[in-house]
């Protein structure tokens, strides 16, 4: 009874306090669910890899990538989020035979719509063909009527393009519909995304005719014309800039502490694959490697103060393991069929051949530049040039004395098992020839055997400073030593005879040096890269300086003799197995002193034979020396003077 007298005095108190705890608990449920979030999927550095393809990742052979695969992982997190933000950030194109389909069928930028692509940016790459190559893609993929992804670029300088290339350019640009930035909306969440070109891929793109804001600059430009015009809650930067270990190095990392409104960069051109994002103030940067070996996933939360937080991330490895989607690899092998009739049945293959079984694990391509030292995938290449030339050339009957293989221009490695057509274009995929027909041509020069000791006086001093300048040879065998003084690290150099004894080079006759078109614009700048003090001169057979290589092309029945298709034709010279299929031979399972390393640092090991580079700084510090003693004799003679006056 008495507690019957206490609930009706304050039930309404109480009542009050249970609807005001239910208001309470509804609030706060509701703000979690407001919360915004987004969910971003992405890729970068594609480099035409529709397919999966054999490579050796961690010392093995695997199968990775392909779009079907991707396309499979895309689809499921649709179905979990249909409003999922998935974007590329440039290089989509050269790298693999759809290239060849570029300009005519524009099969990279339609495989990316189809599986639903938001945004896009251009990479170097893109610029390959030159400006009537990218104008001829971005009109193909906008004249087959299919769905595109959205292209941003934020940095072109327009006033300033004004060669009738960069007006092509321009053209095409309008006729797909490339905008500065666009505004998308996942759900809730309206997200800015813009496109940013940098400076090291301006660098990269020697055949670009349009003309670039510094990409920092252009950044702030577009990030300010956004928050100006659009009310959006996120800006991402598709950048092909790239980043570094060296923070110093890192394009991205300066653009994020620069230009602090940018939320999230999605960071291409350099290959890096971060396993754990780099965080700058509020910008997030993510990569997730070449070939689409890893598509990246991840989450973000809006904070209290408008900017956002990463709550998840993860780098997932495209493998064997994913099956891959059947309508998307339909498609994929329609512009398969188009590559067969259109591109390689002029040189009388097919994209699946097989040209030779291979049982040995050459290097990764990252290797190639990683590590200053022989490595057989390059070994196999040069020999390649070496035998393609010597079996095929028209017109120059000398043998070929050397084969010069840089490692930026090697792409991709060759796995154990079958080695065919298709993945022999992938190791050598770069590039387009004078005659407009894809893959760069082989040129032939000759060098005095001065000039072949100063090539490898090069690779021993200044490639550590630039990677993608590592030599791999044939024919010519040499020893550095690292820890001695630059410009004089070679020791010992020397050729084969054909019955493979040591033949010494002498140093005014002139030696056949083969190597690839865009190689030979390197060789030929190697003054202006050591400062003048290492000079080459590429010279024809009568030893006249070639002023344009294109005169220096090699040529095969009327046709230019491809990089690639002199590898092909070396692979399909080797002894049979049983099966009679070519066999790699055993000389390419490991190293044979083509480049020795010598790591001795003794005295005698360090300044031993020293070359006319020593005597010449040598010759700059006793001048130094001499002008800093003549120096302090003045100054003493001043310092005297002034006491003199003072006493």
């Amino acid at each position: 009874m008495v507690c019957m007298k206490i609930w009706k005095r304050h039930r309404l108190q109480a009542l009050s306090v249970i609807i005001l705890l239910i208001v309470l608990c509804s609030v706060s449920a509701f703000a979690k669910d407001s919360t915004k979030t987004v969910d971003v999927m992405f890729t970068h550095d594609l480099h035409s890899h529709l397919d999966s393809f054999e490579t050796v990742i961690d010392g093995e052979s695997v199968s990775a990538g392909g779009l079907a695969r991707i396309n499979t992982l895309i689809k499921q997190q649709r179905d979990k989020n249909l409003d999922t933000l998935l974007v590329d950030g440039g290089d989509f194109s050269m790298g693999t035979l759809y290239q060849t389909l570029y300009e005519t069928d524009a099969p990279e930028l339609r495989m990316l719509g189809y599986m639903g692509y938001d945004a896009v940016t251009i990479g170097n790459h893109e610029f390959d063909y030159r400006s009537e190559g990218l104008g001829n893609m971005l009109k193909a993929a906008a004249g087959s009527g299919e769905v595109l992804p959205s292209f941003v670029v934020s940095n072109v300088d327009w006033d300033q393009s004004t060669s009738d290339g960069a007006k092509q350019v321009k053209e095409a640009f309008d006729d797909y519909g490339i905008k500065e930035y666009i505004v998308v909306e996942k759900g809730d969440v309206k997200i800015a995304i813009m496109g940013i070109f940098g400076l090291d891929a301006m660098v990269c793109a020697p055949t670009c005719e349009l003309a670039f804001y510094d990409p920092v600059e252009g950044a702030k430009k577009t990030a300010a014309k956004i928050q100006e015009k659009e009310d959006v809650d996120m800006i991402v930067c598709l950048s092909h800039s790239g980043t570094d270990e060296d923070p110093d190095k890192s394009e991205d990392l300066k653009l994020a502490e620069e230009v602090p409104d940018i939320d999230l960069i999605i960071s291409g051109h350099t290959h890096s694959t971060l396993s754990k994002p780099v965080v700058s103030g509020d910008t997030v940067i993510v990569s997730c490697g070449e070939y689409g070996k890893n598509l990246g996933s991840l989450s973000m939360q809006q904070k209290d103060s408008g900017r956002w937080q990463l709550t998840d991330y993860e780098l997932v490895p495209i493998t064997q393991d994913i099956v891959a989607d059947t309508v998307t690899e339909e498609k994929i092998n329609q512009f398969g069929q188009n590559v067969n009739r259109d591109y390689l049945a002029q040189f009388g293959y097919t994209k699946e051949e097989v040209l030779a079984q291979n049982s040995y694990e050459f290097c990764d391509v990252n290797t190639t530049y990683e590590e200053h030292t022989e490595q057989t995938l390059g070994n196999i290449m040069a020999d390649g040039f070496a035998y393609g030339v010597d079996t095929l050339d028209d017109e120059d009957n000398h043998p070929v004395d050397v084969a010069v293989v840089p490692s930026g221009v090697i792409r991709e490695t060759y796995a154990v098992g079958d080695i065919t057509v298709d993945s022999v274009f992938n190791s050598f995929s770069l590039g387009i020839g004078p005659d407009r027909i894809v893959g760069y041509p082989l040129v032939s020069a000759y060098l005095t055997g001065e000039e072949l000791k100063t090539a490898l006086e090069f690779d021993a001093s200044i490639s550590d400073l630039m990677p993608s300048a590592r030599l791999y040879l044939s024919g010519i065998y040499f020893t550095y030593n690292p820890n001695r003084i630059i410009l004089n690290r070679v020791t010992d150099c020397y050729l084969k005879n054909p019955d493979g004894t040591r033949a010494e080079i002498e140093a005014d006759k002139l030696y056949r040096v083969v190597f690839d078109y865009y190689s030979g614009q390197l060789i030929g700048s190697i003054s202006e890269k050591s400062a003048g003090l290492l000079k080459i001169a590429p010279k024809d057979a009568d030893g006249n300086v070639i002023e344009d290589f294109d005169t220096a092309i090699v040529y095969h029945e009327g046709k230019e003799l491809k990089a690639w298709q002199a590898i092909a034709t070396y692979m399909q010279s080797f002894d049979k197995n049983e099966e009679g299929i070519p066999q790699i031979p055993e000389k390419y399972s490991e190293p044979e002193g083509r480049k020795v390393v010598d790591m001795n640092t003794d005295l005698v090991s360090r300044f031993s034979h020293p070359n006319k580079y020593v005597a010449m700084f040598a010759g700059v510090i006793v001048v130094g020396l001499i002008i800093m003693i003549l120096l302090i004799v003045l100054i003493s003679k001043i310092v005297r003077r002034v006491r003199k006056k003072r006493n």
